[in-house]
């Protein structure tokens, strides 16, 4: 296959042409058109159910924005396939500041693709944008933070909180992080509407053991087909690599939420999503589950796409070693929650790749192991052939694994508490934990090991009333281990 260079040469242009909305009753379905020049054009498609919202959408400016903007998100998984140096957008006219944002999350969002493929790169000149209307002249900009603070403002004064009734949408992705967001909001049950994007066995039965039918009205459910001709030229060889899809998420939930009169959106992304994948550089798998992304995000809602929908995270303040801890307590969910990327068209976990050492980990010292190689059908501590992805998560290995997994730190914090319980009650220690008592991690670690049951980062956007539910959840699960802050 041709290099990334020759790409570019040969397909100069990447042209977004539009997109269709066909409204019925029961859903609305919207259709992209997107185009590499001289390659291939491309059609995915997204159906959202029609909600609550009674109007049309075809005529509705706030809607117009927000599936134009879903585009131009979705549009970077076709990019990527020659990685042509000009986008233009048709039909649109954007702002010199909205361009920035634009080409920052695809830069950034991109740079697992970049890294992985060997390709090096500059913000300034991976892509040009041009909008087909020209650029134009903002009321309000991203670059003026007081327009900003003022944007926001004036969100937040039309937004109802929870205890006043206001309804919040929670992405159900299938794995632990939901599951513990929707614990910590059962007191709000009937205001509460998972969202799921491709239903699959997990994603159901979540919510279901939650205590909602799939014909819940409160449960959304979207529909995201890709388009064939992207799948065919990757099997060609054309460039492929990831994505931020928790951007699309992002797109995607503020039009169901909109569609359906819904407050607040809060996701379940982990402090732990903000370290690198690749030390010392900016390389991130989860940097769409970042802060970065979620606070740069939630000022373009304001600003831009003024739909009133309070994007956040409500997990942002902890570290995935505390919601393992939390998790460990909805022992309902245990048989049925899955998170592995390997084995999730089989609704599996496949017990043999990065996502499933980390789970197993991150859950040990809340989970006995018997019970562990129950869920994962396999002793993950025992698999000798682990070892080299073993080491990517504990730091002695130069990088983490692409993948969406906790901070090294707090991996070692985990394994350090499971191999002392281990050691206290007698037990001898699976071949992973032994190897990692003789690289000396253990001594090393056993003095701070407990100290991720107080971690809590500040640095958030959660609202009091979400906060409020979250410690007390918090101080109910871990007690005396619960973060003060």
């Amino acid at each position: 296959m041709s290099s990334y260079k020759e790409l570019r040469a040969k397909y100069p242009t990447f042209t977004y042409e539009g997109y269709d909305v066909k409204q019925n009753d029961k859903e609305v379905e919207i259709t992209y058109h997107f185009a590499i020049d001289n390659l291939a054009q491309f059609a995915p498609q997204w159906r959202f159910p029609a909600g609550d919202r009674q109007c049309d959408y075809s005529s509705d400016e706030t809607f117009a924005r927000l599936i134009f903007s879903l585009g131009m998100v979705e549009l970077v998984s076709y990019w990527k396939i020659a990685c042509p140096p000009k986008v233009i957008i048709k039909n649109a006219s954007l702002g010199e500041d909205q361009i920035a944002w634009w080409k920052s999350l695809y830069f950034n969002g991109l740079g697992e693709f970049y890294y992985t493929n060997g390709i090096e790169e500059n913000i300034n000149d991976f892509m040009e944008i041009v909008p087909e209307n020209g650029i134009c002249e903002n009321a309000l900009s991203l670059q003026c933070e007081a327009d900003v603070e003022a944007a926001m403002a004036l969100r937040n004064s039309r937004i109802k909180s929870l205890a006043d009734g206001a309804h919040c949408m929670v992405p159900v992705g299938g794995g632990k992080d939901s599951v513990v967001s929707l614990d910590v909001l059962k007191g709000y049950k009937s205001q509460i509407h998972p969202y799921i994007i491709n239903p699959r066995g997990a994603t159901i039965k979540t919510v279901e053991t939650a205590g909602m039918s799939m014909d819940d009205r409160n449960v959304i459910v979207a529909h995201r087909t890709l388009d064939s001709n992207m799948l065919e030229l990757n099997k060609k060889g054309f460039l492929n690599g990831h994505t931020p899809f928790s951007a699309i998420v992002a797109f995607s939930a503020v039009i169901a939420a909109y569609m359906n009169d819904i407050t607040y959106i809060a996701l379940s992304n982990e402090s732990s999503a903000n370290e690198s994948t690749v030390p010392g550089s900016t390389v991130n798998h989860q940097y769409s589950k970042s802060f970065e992304f979620e606070r740069d995000f939630h000022e373009y809602e304001a600003v831009y796409l003024k739909s009133n929908t309070y994007y956040f995270s409500l997990l942002r303040p902890l570290s995935e070693f505390q919601i393992a801890a939390d998790f460990a307590a909805c022992t309902d969910f245990h048989s049925i929650f899955r998170s592995c990327n390997v084995g999730s068209k089989k609704d599996i976990w496949c017990g043999h790749c990065p996502k499933c050492m980390f789970v197993w980990l991150i859950l040990s010292p809340f989970i006995e192991q018997e019970k562990l190689c129950k869920i994962f059908g396999t002793d993950m501590a025992e698999d000798e052939t682990m070892q080299e992805c073993f080491d990517k998560l504990v730091g002695i290995a130069s990088e983490k694994p692409f993948e969406c997994v906790g901070s090294v730190n707090e991996v070692n914090a985990a394994i350090t508490l499971t191999i002392r319980s281990m050691k206290e009650a007698g037990k001898k220690l699976p071949y992973l934990f032994g190897y990692y008592c003789g690289t000396g991690l253990y001594e090393k670690n056993l003095p701070v090991c407990e100290d991720y049951f107080r971690y809590y980062d500040t640095q958030n956007l959660l609202p009091k009333d979400f906060e409020e539910a979250l410690n007390k959840t918090l101080n109910e699960k871990l007690g005396e281990r619960a973060p003060r802050h």
